[in-house]
């Protein structure tokens, strides 16, 4: 198989992984990704008739430490930096988990990947698990959230260092 294929291969197969999460996640991972990546206005997009613009405001000002974060990455086995990155992405996380659009740690995985990169797979575990275990978090939803993490995503033994190829992009309409 060759690289060029491999690689389509690769990005079809998180095509069909996005496509497998329920609409309220799709539609939170397209405009998060929107705030992040600066694809747009996202007031204009998401909040068309004026409604709630708050979470997206709140987005907007967490997702600003997003660049830093991604230079930060401590070393697998390496504890510097490790209290600021965690720390950092814990806060965010949580503020995500809170919104309540994010049922599953396989969407909160597959969201964070396109906004940290390959290197934060090895920490998504341990970031959704601190967040999704705070007391923000309704006890309901915690329970989901913390019931989704798979053991074997908890007790991975290696993590893929291939970057995400796959960024979803919700098209908007100015057609009424």
């Amino acid at each position: 198989m060759s690289y060029r294929s491999s690689t389509a291969s690769l990005t079809i197969a998180e095509m069909r992984e996005f496509a497998g999460f329920t609409a309220d996640e799709r539609q939170f991972i397209e405009r998060s990704l929107d705030i992040a990546l600066g694809r747009g206005d996202a007031f204009k997009q998401w909040c068309p008739e004026g409604g709630d613009a708050s979470a997206i405001r709140k987005q907007y000002l967490a997702y600003r430490e997003l660049r830093t974060l991604r230079e930060a990455a401590p070393e697998l086995h390496a504890t510097e930096g490790l209290s600021f990155y965690m720390g950092a992405l814990i806060r965010i996380a949580t503020q995500d988990l809170a919104l309540e659009q994010l049922q599953t740690f396989s969407a909160f995985r597959f969201l964070y990947e396109r906004l940290l990169g390959a290197s934060a797979r090895p920490y998504l575990p341990a970031v959704f698990c601190a967040a999704a275990a705070l007391p923000l978090i309704r006890p309901g939803i915690r329970r989901v959230l913390l019931q989704s993490l798979s053991e074997t995503a908890a007790t991975a033994p290696g993590w893929s260092e291939r970057e995400p190829s796959f960024f979803p992009e919700r098209v908007f309409s100015d057609v009424a």
